[in-house]
């Protein structure tokens, strides 16, 4: 019945648009084939689908909704998804606000389009108690943007939807996003479109976020991950050239590509996955990039490889292979790795450590933060020999626990770590770590993996030092106070710095360079975290990088060891790599690093008292003696050198009574008074 229905509306429709297209009339579908001859001059967002072939209640504008009726002329007009006997026609000013009120607000949305309500006699109708169907009432309904099926509740819709993007029967066509260029054939012979991210075109299967159901999996909340690891590789791009970079689990290969098609020659890049549908998609999204496939062995390293020129434009290499990554880290050496499994990446650190290069980056992405962020202690202790259990600062805890666990493997391979930056958020941790070879940077390193003594009633934390006994106790006095114990040892975590400030400048500047606008607030607050400070003065020129020598060790001694050529062989590496371990020790010495963790100003906050706003709090401790910054893990988080207790000094000293406390102290003194 329903499908008689559906044919009879889409009869009754097209017998409308004849009868218009006869006798030239203006009635509202004159705006309709207005809009279907706008609509198909925009080849990027739709050629494949007109307006006629959805339903006028799927806009995704206003502007289109209201293009449906003349609202300019004179006259009384009637809505075009209301019947004459629900709305009458009015004036046009009241017109309009019934499809903004009515029509345009009660909406259930998918992908950019929004599928207004409909009271047209799409759907059957609902008979009234005598049993007669003419005098029953029409029922407001929705229309798949999909398949074209009429549902009348707004979450039965949504679920209608949900099975559409888990079968993967979803239409690229009708994706709302700017990114969207058009929908095709793949060679698979399923439906795919095309996201456009920082200038790369890659291929999506309707089902690519889903990665039970995809091979090809493609996440979009990655984008600040994928641009934090692309400014890391531009870094390192500055200081060795060409830089052999691997991307170990390409999926789309969007992160590779974005690799070959901005650095060009300064990177040599190399995109592997296990899957071959995988495999195929990305060399498809090399031809759409004019990125040429290289499939066989790479030339020496220093010579030019063959790069041709289309339309004056240099094609870029980059080569794509089928093999896990485990093993391709084990064949070949490269400057940058970057592992982003899907999970943790626990099981390819040590095959990453084996073959890098001495003052290689590897970046690692985890995004298990079930584990991660002590939801599921067991795997975490499977996963990285950690026990933690859920805190304030539990993010950074993550952070810390990920770069420990990556210590201990590049210990392994007598390889030591230095962090250059460590992010976590809601849904990903991303390390980045310098790789520094020698048993003595490993037990530089591994001197870095501490305990921490956790107090569960104040959440006061202190990491143990080295050689201390279990009964040292924490700042607070919460042991004394409480009956049992209320202190646990967490770890074991890494207790060193998690950034690199002249490192972080550089992204910076590569962000600026890449027209990275997305991530420049973040890259800006992690270099005021790594600081410690909360100044709001940066440099992005050539006189930002003048001082990186005193930010730390690399800088010099990739250039004078890159310099020298053929010479990594021979001792001037040695001697590049002692003089640049004595300048980090002069500078840990120095006694700069941030200090760990951080308190979150509303955990801490005193009942009854009006806190005062987070800026000032930090200008208050800052008044105070203290070091003190804002934090990336935590929006309401404070990273300062005070202890507990001197925080919360600060925090009680610059708090205000709340209005209700302070009337009703007023009242007793007054009752008391009168007593």
């Amino acid at each position: 019945m329903a499908e008689l229905k559906e044919a009879d509306a889409a009869q009754l429709h097209q017998e409308d648009v004849d009868n218009k297209c006869g006798d030239g009339g203006d009635g509202p579908f004159v705006a309709e084939e207005t809009l279907k001859s706008e609509t198909a001059t925009d080849a990027d967002a739709k050629p494949s689908i007109t307006t006629a072939e959805r339903h006028l209640s799927i806009q995704t504008k206003l502007e289109g909704l209201e293009m449906l009726v003349d609202l300019s002329g004179a006259g009384r007009k009637s809505c075009p998804l209301c019947p004459e006997e629900k709305f009458k026609a009015c004036y046009s000013h009241k017109l309009r606000r019934h499809l903004q009120n009515l029509h345009w607000k009660v909406y259930a949305e998918f992908e950019g389009y929004r599928m207004c309500i409909c009271h047209l006699p799409c759907r059957n109708v609902k008979p009234s108690l005598s049993g007669d169907h003419a005098s029953g009432r029409h029922v407001a309904h929705y229309h798949c943007v999909v398949c074209s099926v009429t549902i009348a509740r707004k979450t039965d819709m949504i679920s209608h939807l949900k099975r559409h993007v888990n079968k993967g029967e979803t239409e690229a066509s009708y994706s709302g996003t700017s990114d969207v260029l058009f929908e095709e054939p793949s060679p698979s012979g399923q439906a795919y479109e095309i996201m456009k991210e920082l200038g790369t075109n890659v291929q999506l299967l309707p089902n690519h976020t889903t990665p039970q159901k995809s091979d090809t999996y493609f996440n979009r909340k990655m984008k600040t991950n994928r641009q934090l690891v692309f400014c890391s590789l531009a870094v390192l791009a500055e200081e060795r050239n060409p830089v052999e970079c691997l991307d170990a689990f390409g999926a789309t290969g969007i992160m590779g590509l974005q690799w070959a098609k901005h650095l060009l020659n300064a990177v040599r890049v190399t995109i592997t996955d296990i899957s071959e549908t995988c495999v195929k998609m990305i060399k498809e999204n090399c031809k759409l990039n004019n990125i040429r496939v290289d499939g066989g062995m790479r030339v020496p390293r220093g010579s030019d490889g063959a790069s041709g020129e289309v339309e004056g434009v240099p094609i870029a290499t980059a080569e794509v292979a089928k093999m896990d990554a485990n093993v391709i880290m084990h064949l070949r050496p490269f400057d940058y790795i970057h592992l982003d499994p899907f999970g943790t990446a626990v099981n390819y650190l040590d095959a990453a450590f084996r073959n890098v290069r001495n003052l290689g980056i590897i970046s690692v992405t985890s995004t298990d933060t079930g584990s991660l962020y002590a939801k599921s202690p067991n795997v975490t202790l499977r996963h990285y020999g950690c026990h933690i259990v859920r805190t304030e600062y539990y993010r950074e805890l993550a952070a810390r626990m990920v770069v420990a666990t990556v210590a201990r493997a590049a210990a392994r391979c007598n390889k030591g770590i230095e962090v250059l930056l460590a992010v976590a958020l809601e849904h990903f941790v991303l390390v980045v770590v310098r790789v520094l070879r020698g048993p003595v940077q490993a037990d530089e390193s591994a001197k870095k993996l501490r305990k921490l003594m956790h107090c569960q009633w104040c959440e006061e934390r202190v990491f143990l030092k080295l050689g201390n006994m279990v009964d040292d106790t924490l700042p607070c006095n919460c042991h004394g106070s409480l009956p049992g114990k209320t202190a646990v040892q967490l770890g074991p975590l890494w207790s060193g710095p998690l950034f690199n400030t002249g490192f972080l400048r550089r992204m910076l500047s590569a962000a600026v360079k890449h027209s990275m606008d997305d991530i420049q607030p973040l890259v800006k607050t992690l270099i005021y975290e790594s600081e410690c400070t909360t100044l709001k003065s940066l440099v992005h020129g050539p006189s930002a990088l003048t001082n990186q020598v005193e930010c730390g060790v690399v800088i010099k001694t990739l250039n004078t060891g890159e310099e020298s050529g053929a010479a990594d062989q021979s001792g001037k590496r040695k001697i590049a790599d002692e003089s640049g371990n004595f300048v980090k020790k002069l500078k840990s010495d120095a006694a700069l690093d941030h200090p760990p963790f951080y308190y979150s100003i509303h955990r801490h906050s005193i009942r009854g008292m009006n806190m005062p706003k987070l800026n000032k709090f930090l200008q208050y401790l800052t008044e105070a003696g203290f070091r003190v910054s804002r934090t990336h893990f935590d929006p309401t988080g404070v990273r300062t050198d005070a202890t507990l207790l001197q925080f919360k000094s600060v925090l009680t000293k610059y708090s205000v009574p709340t209005c209700t406390n302070a009337s009703a102290t007023q009242t007793s003194v007054s009752v008391e008074k009168t007593v």
